[in-house]
C-alpha cells in the first residue's frame, strides 16, 4: 500500500479558505492559454476579424463596460446568495468542495463546447465519457471488457435507463414466443416471464445470429407500448423519489410499485423482501425488478446486497429471476474504500491497519462495518448500478452515471452495434442513451478526475476515509452528549438516529422531560430555519445543515426506537405520525482529523446552547 502515500488529498482541493488559490488560477491561466493557441493555430494564415480599429469603436467599448458590469453584478449575487458547501461548517445536503481537477477540467471543456450526443460534435469527449463509464464499471467489480456505461445528467435518468432497459429486455422471451416461437416451445407465460437476465442475453444473441432480432424488437414492448402486466418493481422504503416517477413516465403504473420494509438500521428488511415475492409467486405475478439502495438520501443507509443477491440466487433454482439494479447514487463511490491499487477487494481484517497507518489525517480510522464491507463485495452481481459522480466523487453538476453489468443489453434500445468493435471507430452514445444533448464538460471533468485520484484505496478510499470517519466522530459525540443547558436555562438533549452506514448523520433535539412530539418537532424546525438558508442571512450561520421528515407512512414504527431515547412514547408517534429531524451529510475531507474536528465541535455545542433557547 505504498502508493498511498502518492496522493495527497489536501492538493486536491482550492480549499476552505482558497489555501491552493496559487497554483488554482495558474492552471486556469494555462488551460485559458491553450484554448487561445488552439483558435490562433486553426488556419493561422488567416487574418483576425476583429481588429484594432473595430476596438476602437465607443460601442465597442461600451459594450465591453457592460459586459464587465454585469459579471460584477453576478459576481456580487453569486457571493451574496450561494451556499458555502466548500466550508467544513456546512454539515447539510450531498455537496461540498470539489476536486480541483474535476472543476479545472469542467472549465477547459466548456471552452470547446462539446455535445457528447454525438461523436461528430465531440469527437474527443465522448470517448472521455466512455472511459470514465468503465472506470466506474472497474471500481464496481465489473469486468470492462463486458460493461458499459455512461454519464448521465443524474441520478433520476441513470435509475429511469435502468428500468427502460428492465422494461424492454422482460418483454422480449414474450415477443420471441410470438415471431418465433420454435426457440421457446418449451415455455409458458410463467416461464417466459421469469427468465434470468443472462438467458434473455443469450436469447438475444440467438436473434442476431437468425436475423430475427429486428422482428422481435417490433413485437417488443418498445415499439408495441404499455407496460400493463410486465410486472412489479420492488424498492425499499428508503428510496429515492425518482422511483416514484419511473413507473409514471414507462407506462408501467405506479400500482406497481411496491416499497420494501425496511429495518431499525434503515436497510431493506430482506425477510420481508423474501414474503413479498413469495405473494408475489403464489398469485403468479412477476417481478420486474428489484432495487437496493446503497447510500440512501436519508440516512446514507447501505442495504443488504449480498442478502439479496443470496436471495436471488436460490430463488433462480426455483426458477424465477428479476433484473437487479442498485441505485449507487451516493454511495457507490465509497466501494474504493475497499479496493486495493491492484483492484482487489481488499480482506476485511485489513483495513483498519492500512488507514491506520496510511492516513493523512494520522487518527484512528472509523472503519465501516462487516455488514456494509459484505454489501459493497456483492455490488458486481447486479445487472446495473446508478452512481453519481456529482456526490462522492467531488464533481461539479450534472454528472451522473449508469453502469451495465453486460453491454448486449444495449442491443435491446438500438438496431446498431452495440459497443465499439475496433479503436478505429468512433464511440457511439446516443442511440442508448435516454438525454439528447449532453455537455462534454461533465465528461472532461470526471475523466480528469478519476485520472489523478485513482478509483481505490490509494485515492478517492483515502478522501471518503476522511468522511466515513469525520461522521463516525460526529456520531459519537452525538451519542455521548451529555444534557446540556440552553441559554434560556433549560435543559436540552441529543439523539442522533442509527450509527452512520455511509457518512450521513440523522439526528435530533428535544427539551428534557418533554413528551410532545409536536413541541419537539417544531424544536428542530426552529434549529433548523436558524442553521439553513431557510431564513436568508447566509453568513451569520455558523453550521449550516439540512433536514428530513420520517414519517409512519414510509418507516412504519421503525422511528419509534429513536424516540424513545427522546422521552416521545410510541403512541404519540402513533398520534402525529411523523418527526421532524436534522441531517448532516459530512462530505468535506476537512472535518476530520481530531484537533480539527475537537474544534468544530466544540463551537456546534455552543453554537447549539444559543439556538434552542430562541
Amino acid at each position: 500500500m505504498d502508493d498511498m502515500k502518492k496522493v495527497n488529498i489536501d492538493t486536491m482541493f482550492l480549499g476552505p479558505k482558497s489555501e491552493n488559490k496559487d497554483f488554482f488560477k495558474n492552471m486556469l491561466s494555462f488551460l485559458m492559454d491553450e484554448h487561445i493557441k488552439w483558435r490562433k493555430d486553426f488556419h493561422p494564415n488567416d487574418k483576425e476579424f476583429i481588429t484594432d480599429s473595430r476596438k476602437s469603436k465607443d460601442s465597442f467599448i461600451d459594450t465591453q463596460a457592460n459586459i464587465k458590469q454585469t459579471l460584477e453584478a453576478l459576481s456580487e449575487k453569486l457571493k451574496a446568495s450561494s451556499v458555502p458547501w466548500f466550508s467544513p461548517r456546512y454539515l447539510g445536503h450531498m455537496i461540498t468542495d470539489l476536486l480541483m481537477p474535476a472543476t479545472l477540467g469542467y472549465m477547459a471543456g466548456i471552452l470547446y463546447n462539446p455535445n457528447n450526443c454525438s461523436y461528430e460534435a465531440a469527437p474527443v469527449t465522448t470517448q472521455m465519457e466512455l472511459e470514465a463509464g468503465l472506470d466506474l464499471a472497474a471500481m464496481l467489480g465489473y469486468d470492462p471488457k463486458k460493461a458499459w456505461g455512461h454519464i448521465t445528467s443524474g441520478g433520476t435518468v441513470a435509475n429511469f435507463e435502468a428500468i427502460w432497459l428492465a422494461r424492454n429486455l422482460k418483454s422480449i422471451p414474450i415477443a420471441t414466443k410470438k415471431k418465433a416461437p420454435e426457440l421457446l416451445s418449451e415455455k409458458d407465460i410463467w416461464k417466459l416471464s421469469n427468465m434470468s437476465t443472462e438467458s434473455i442475453l443469450d436469447l438475444i444473441e440467438t436473434l442476431k445470429e437468425k436475423k430475427l432480432l429486428k422482428t422481435v424488437l417490433d413485437e417488443s414492448i418498445r415499439n408495441k407500448g404499455t407496460a400493463a402486466g410486465i410486472g412489479k418493481l420492488l424498492v425499499p422504503k428508503s428510496r429515492h423519489y425518482s422511483w416514484n416517477k419511473v413507473l409514471d413516465i414507462f407506462g408501467i403504473g405506479r400500482e406497481n410499485l411496491i416499497t420494501v420494509p425496511v429495518k431499525d438500521d434503515y436497510r431493506m428488511d430482506i425477510s420481508a423482501l423474501r414474503k413479498i415475492i413469495n405473494k408475489l409467486i403464489k398469485k403468479k405475478i412477476p417481478i420486474l425488478a428489484v432495487v437496493s439502495v446503497v447510500g440512501s438520501t436519508e440516512e446514507g443507509s447501505v442495504d443488504d446486497v449480498d442478502k439479496v443477491v443470496k436471495l436471488r440466487n436460490k430463488l433462480k433454482k426455483e426458477d424465477i429471476n428479476f433484473y437487479y439494479h442498485i441505485d449507487a447514487a451516493y454511495g457507490g463511490y465509497a466501494r474504493t474504500l475497499f479496493i486495493d491499487s491492484d483492484n482487489n477487494y481488499i480482506e476485511y481484517e485489513k483495513l483498519n491497519e492500512i488507514f491506520y497507518k496510511e492516513s493523512d489525517i494520522k487518527t484512528s480510522y472509523a472503519c465501516p462495518s462487516l455488514s456494509v464491507y459484505n454489501a459493497y463485495k456483492a455490488i458486481p452481481d447486479a445487472d446495473s448500478v446508478t452512481i453519481d459522480c456529482h456526490k462522492l466523487g467531488y464533481i461539479p453538476y450534472p454528472a451522473g452515471a449508469v453502469v451495465l453489468k453486460d453491454k448486449r443489453i444495449l442491443e435491446i434500445l438500438d438496431y446498431s452495434a452495440a459497443y465499439v468493435d475496433s479503436e478505429s471507430d468512433p464511440a457511439v452514445i446516443g442511440p442508448y442513451i435516454m438525454e439528447g444533448s449532453k455537455p462534454g464538460a461533465s465528461a472532461c471533468a470526471v475523466w480528469a478526475a478519476h485520472r489523478t485520484l485513482p478509483l481505490n484505496v490509494t485515492g478517492y478510499g483515502k478522501l471518503i476515509a476522511r468522511t466515513v470517519e469525520a461522521s463516525s466522530a460526529f456520531y459519537a459525540a452525538l451519542n455521548n452528549m451529555m444534557p446540556f443547558k440552553g441559554k434560556d436555562n433549560k435543559t436540552y438533549i441529543a439523539v442522533p438516529i442509527t450509527k452512520p452506514d455511509t457518512n450521513i448523520v440523522i439526528f435530533a433535539f428535544n427539551e428534557l422531560g418533554n413528551t410532545d412530539l409536536i413541541k419537539m418537532n417544531n424544536l428542530n424546525e426552529k434549529i433548523y430555519n436558524r442553521c439553513s438558508y431557510v431564513s436568508g442571512r447566509l453568513y451569520d450561520k455558523a453550521f449550516i445543515t439540512s433536514k428530513t421528515i420520517l414519517s409512519k407512512e414510509e418507516y412504519d414504527d421503525i422511528p419509534k426506537a429513536f424516540l424513545n431515547k427522546l422521552n416521545i412514547s410510541e403512541a404519540e408517534f402513533d398520534k402525529i405520525e411523523e418527526v421532524f429531524v436534522l441531517r448532516a451529510a459530512i462530505m468535506t475531507p476537512f472535518f476530520a482529523g481530531k484537533s480539527a474536528f475537537i474544534s468544530y465541535w466544540e463551537e456546534f455545542v455552543e453554537i447549539m446552547k444559543d439556538v434552542v433557547s430562541q
